[in-house]
């Protein structure tokens, strides 16, 4: 240790010794492996060297189960273009809700869920009740949902399995009876837009909106147990309370206008306000109803697209693009919750999903049960062949 011998870190060599002794003192980190090279040789860098060793080894790599992340995506073009509300929407699940069938004693307690719609450019969001996870019991809460909003073009969720199914069964009415259904709705039927498995950060925008109603369901139901009616009536208020939050940080000065809500973009102003004065005796010269109403709309998009689109440009988080690109044919891992790193399945990048911005976040990967698709924070990647056979010699 006196006299230790010099070792260059980048001949080839040296990185065998490396390999060697890592596997020999059963995985050790980077610290305790350069110590322990340190007692009979000193390799120059040894420090990188050792972090390239560990950071190389597929065992330390696998139970370590790290995944690529890359920079936050681009706002989608459905949320900056102005349209009618609920023309564009997303929809998610949440519960379970117990209700009672009857009050009082002796009542038989199910479960209930929340189906949330939110759209894409004001927010607006529009709750139901649903007794069920079933694709019927999804439809009949779709058209409920058209009933009261409107027809949407697209509707984004997950891929759960109602919404996969109800997607077909759409899809195979609007081809089937497309003779006989109106012209403006068969040409214009409704589009599926399916997220990544396992990947909620994809549908971050329903995702909030869950969080936003279990906020206020949280704490006036506790642990009452209401009936069907009691709960879809309380859905509604929870629904307006959240119609009416502003859609842009307010102002401290008191000549500004009002806050810009989701309510605006629904009925003119928000759902829990106190309705307009009486204007009938007001002489109709002075009001012409119809520019009236247009003046109102675009002065609600002029301050949609001045106010509330520039809080939107902020990049909260995965600011940084990733150091390891994923490339096809390199051989990955699937993170699983419910399994151990050992038995995480094993797969070849097989095709990459680039986004607007040219970077991929989203990837086909060829398993042993067939190719299976998956977002960014489910894949771990491995070292690259040239490395694998450094470590399979030494």
């Amino acid at each position: 240790m006196k006299h230790p011998m010099l070792l260059s870190s980048k001949h080839h060599f040296t990185q065998l010794l490396f390999q060697q002794e890592h596997v020999r003192l059963l995985h050790l980190g980077p610290q305790a492996l350069l110590a322990s090279i340190r007692t009979r040789f000193w390799p120059i860098s040894g420090r990188s060297l050792a972090r390239r060793t560990v950071h190389n080894c597929t065992v330390c790599r696998r139970f370590k189960g790290q995944s690529i992340k890359n920079i936050m995506g681009n706002l989608p073009a459905q949320r900056l273009m102005p349209d009618f509300p609920f023309i564009t929407v997303g929809t998610d699940f949440a519960g379970p809700f117990m209700v009672t069938d009857r009050k009082g004693r002796g009542c038989k307690i199910t479960k209930c869920y929340l189906c949330i719609f939110i759209c894409f450019r004001y927010k607006c969001i529009h709750l139901e009740a649903v007794s069920e996870l079933s694709k019927d019991a999804f439809i009949l809460t779709l058209r409920r949902f058209v009933s009261r909003r409107g027809l949407p073009k697209q509707i984004f969720c997950d891929n759960g399995g109602n919404f996969v199914a109800a997607s077909k069964e759409l899809k195979e009415f609007f081809e089937v009876n497309a003779k006989t259904i109106a012209n403006f709705a068969a040409n214009e039927g409704v589009e599926f837009c399916f997220s990544p498995a396992y990947a909620p950060h994809f549908n971050g925008l329903m995702e909030a909106g869950v969080k936003s109603a279990k906020f206020h369901l949280a704490r006036i139901l506790g642990t009452t147990h209401l009936t069907y009616e009691e709960l879809s009536s309380l859905f509604t208020q929870i629904e307006c309370i959240l119609n009416s939050r502003p859609l842009c940080p307010l102002s401290s000065s008191p000549t500004d206008y009002y806050p810009l809500t989701p309510g605006h973009f629904l009925i003119g102003r928000p759902l829990s306000s106190l309705p307009s004065p009486c204007l009938q005796s007001t002489n109709a010269n002075r009001l012409d109803r119809f520019q009236r109403i247009e003046q109102f709309k675009q002065h609600f998009w002029r301050r949609w697209s001045h106010e509330y689109i520039a809080e939107l440009q902020l990049r909260t988080k995965w600011r940084t693009k990733s150091k390891e690109s994923l490339q096809i044919d390199d051989l990955v891992l699937l993170k699983e919750e419910n399994a151990p790193p050992l038995y995480w399945r094993l797969g070849r990048v097989r095709k990459l999903f680039p986004g607007s911005d040219g970077l991929t976040r989203v990837a086909d990967i060829d398993t042993a049960r067939g190719i299976v698709r998956r977002a960014l924070n489910r894949i771990v990647l491995l070292p690259k062949p040239d490395e694998l056979e450094d470590l399979e010699s030494c």
